[in-house]
This record gives structure tokens, sequence and C-alpha cells, in this order.
């Protein structure tokens, strides 16, 4: 990549939010921001404002007129190393586990290949427009090392950490008690807070930890500041009546979580289909959100998640691809699938419900708003550059566009990493298509 000067002003058609639009009408939406032909001006890496005319001779200008530009987005629930399984015919989550995940985990045990598979899973982030992920790698150490030095080697958000399995996982994938909180341990020393990198307790799911397991992460989660805990939860039935038999004192699988101090409003859970109210008022309680995974969750048969229900209890929902489980790394399709999934449920949620989950709503979940997920002043220029649309059935459509929202949710619906343009992150160029 060439130097990038100080001062950038990109020309565009920019969207972004200022606030939740929740499931108004698209009408009645409020919260967008989208700003046609205008410039947005970068200045050390940050965003330094919006105007409509041209900036001065001290800008560096990037004409992409025409384009589209939003913020990066933000993938809250991903598998670094199911790259390796992405597109595996079928079976549900626990025979997907183990025909598919975990033989391809346990290769990233070789320090090579786990290096390797990171830097290949960062550039296809790029590559599709996500700018910042809340990553799962592998319980290997060496998994979250090589991914946190490819994250910061490419200046982006990351939140990661090695996975935690000391039991009902193969041989090659398990570590013990000491073992996982000793390299935790190594592994937050060595890189959370560092540059834009944190750490998180990576409970893969709660059968795969042992009650001693759980309560050690929850220690360990209370005793550093700013940590972040990741797992999945109630994602497919019979993983649920697993969990009631290996935990029959808990009232429910979102319990067991709870019960070992894992649920705070860093906490990122998983799928979270199979939930009640008493769970979702947890939810809401501790600050804890649900990565909402649509194309997993119809690629796997494991359910139809209740965003409204979520909402309306005030749980905090943002939007995830799930690969190897989900089908593409692309959080166009993976909106379009929630579209679909929330249809099936009776509800049609807008556009701008489904971008702001996967910009401003899911860096406000994760904390980090005065960063990234908006065109805020201040945040770092973290963005992408699309074309509104690609091919002769998208570009029909998009010159009918009566108005702006049938105009995104048909790029949102229709288009998909074909029609990036570039990637920026921290105002510096990571991807372009050539």
């Amino acid at each position: 990549m060439n130097p990038t000067p100080s001062k950038i002003a990109l020309r565009g058609d920019l969207l972004d939010f200022s606030a939740d639009p929740g499931f108004a009408s698209p009408r009645a939406a409020t919260g967008v921001r989208f700003r046609a032909d205008s410039w947005l001006l970068i200045d050390d890496g940050r965003i330094a404002g919006v105007q409509a005319e041209a900036p001065g001779a001290d800008y560096q200008r990037v004409d992409h007129r025409g384009k589209l530009v939003t913020p990066g987005f933000i993938d809250t629930h991903v598998h670094s190393p199911q790259l390796d399984v992405i597109a595996s015919h079928g079976s549900a989550l626990l025979e997907w586990l183990e025909a598919y995940t975990f033989p391809a985990e346990s290769r990233f045990a070789d320090e090579h290949v786990a290096r390797d598979g990171a830097a290949r899973f960062l550039d296809a982030l790029l590559a599709h427009g996500t700018t910042a992920a809340v990553v799962f790698p592998t319980v290997h150490k060496a998994s979250a090392d090589t991914l946190f030095a490819a994250a910061q080697a490419r200046g982006m958000r990351l939140v990661a950490g090695k996975c935690l399995m000391d039991r009902h996982a193969p041989d090659g994938l398990r570590d013990t008690l000491e073992s996982s909180e000793a390299d935790s341990r190594e592994l937050i020393a060595r890189w959370h807070g560092r540059d834009r990198l944190a750490y998180a307790l990576t409970v893969r799911f709660a059968p795969t930890s042992s009650d001693a397991q759980l309560a050690m992460a929850g220690r360990l989660l209370g005793e550093v500041p700013g940590l972040y805990m990741q797992t999945h939860v109630a994602e497919n039935e019979d993983e649920v009546r697993w969990v009631a038999q290996l935990f029959p004192d808990a009232r429910s699988y979102l319990d067991v979580y709870e019960r070992a101090g894992l649920l705070n409003e860093r906490a990122v859970l998983a799928h979270g289909i199979w939930l009640d109210d008493a769970d979702r008022a947890r939810l809401a309680a501790t600050g804890a959100q649900i990565a909402f995974c649509p194309s997993s969750n119809l690629f796997l048969g494991s359910g139809l998640f209740d965003w409204r229900a979520a909402a309306e209890a005030g749980v905090n929902v943002s939007m995830a691809s799930d690969v190897g489980g989900g089908t593409s790394l692309s959080m166009l399709r993976t909106l379009a699938d929630g579209y679909k999934v929330q249809a099936l449920r009776g509800v049609k949620p807008s556009a701008w419900q489904l971008l702001h989950a996967a910009t401003r709503g899911a860096a406000r979940a994760l904390g980090l708003a005065r960063e990234i997920g908006s065109f805020d002043a201040g945040t770092l220029a973290d963005l992408a550059v699309w074309d509104w649309a690609r091919g002769p059935v998208a570009t029909h459509r998009d010159a009918l566009a009566r108005d702006l929202h049938e105009r995104v949710f048909a790029w949102l619906t229709l288009g998909d990493e074909r029609n990036l343009v570039e990637t920026r992150v921290a105002g510096v160029r990571r991807y372009q298509r050539h």
C-alpha cells in the first residue's frame, strides 16, 4: 500500500445513522443520515466532518461520485478457521461440529496454518466491506496470537480470544482448567488494549466447558477491566436439551452463563433463538447482546430468531455472518437473510433497521460507538465504498427506485461483495477492486 496522506476527502453518497430507527416504517424512521454527493473529510485517520462543498487544497480528493459510502460493517460473530468448511453439505449443529468444524480447527494447532488462515480471513473480511469483527479462533493459543498480530498489521478493530474447551471435544481440541487460564492470561497481557485490539473470554459453548472452567472465565471477566465475553446460546433445540442435561440446576441455557458471572455489557452471545421472556429480561438487565446470525440459522436449520421480542425486552441485537455455518462473509447477504428470517416471523424490518444493526447499533452494543459505526466527527474512518448496482437486473431496478429507502433496500437485497469498490481502515485503503 502507498503511504496515505493525513488529509483525505472522499466524495460520494454518504449514508449512516445518528440513532436507532427501530421497527418504524421506512418513512417514519428517524436517525437516518443520507447526504447525497457530499464530501467526507478525514484527518489523520479520523472523521473530521461532512460538507457539500469541495474542500481546500490541503485535502487529497478522492472522487467516488455516484457511489454509496457507508461505515465499515461490524460482524459480531464469526469463526476465523471455518473458511475451510464454509458451504459444506448439510447437517444440524451438533453433527456439523463433529463432521466439519472440529477437524478443520484441529489443523490450527500448526502455527503456520494459523498464520496463513488469519491473514486469509482478515483480508476476506476487508474484501467484503467488514472492518471490525468479534471473532472465534480455535482452542490453540497460536490461533489467537496470529489472528491478533494480523489484525494489528491491518489496523483493524478486533475482539477475539482463544476458545475455552476442556470437555466434550476431540483430542487436540481440549485444553485444561490450568492451561486455559494460563494461556488466557498470557494472551490478555500481550494483546488486550493494544492498538485496536480487545480480548474476549471465548467460551465455545456451555457443553464444552466444565463448571470449573466457566467459573474461571467469570473470575477473569470480573478481574480485568474491559474484557469481553463471547459464546453461543440457544442455537439449536437438541443443543438446548443437552445443556439442560449437563446443567440440571440451571433455570435455562442462559442461566448457565449468568451463574458463572459471564453476563455483562460486553457479553456477545450468538443466536439466542430458543430463549424465553425470563432470558430476555436477564439479557436486558445485564446489557448483554445477541448476535443475530440469519444465514447460519437458515443453512443449519436451527430456527427463526425473534428480533421483535428481543427489542421489546430491551435486548441489544447486532448482526453476524457466523461463517462457516453462515454461507458468506458478505454482510449484505447476511442482512438480506435477516429480512427473510424476520418476514417468516411476520415482521418486515426496514433497510434502515438492518443496516443500523450492522454499523452504529453493533458499535453501541460493543461500547465502541465513539470509535466506529458512523460518520460522527472524531470516529475512526473505517468505511466502505459501494456501487449502487452491479449487473443488468440490479442496475435496472436501481433506476426505477421511487425513493431513497427503496433504492437502499434494493442495493441491500441484490448486492454483495461484488458491489464493493474499496475499503478503508482508519483512512488507509486496505482493499481496492481491480
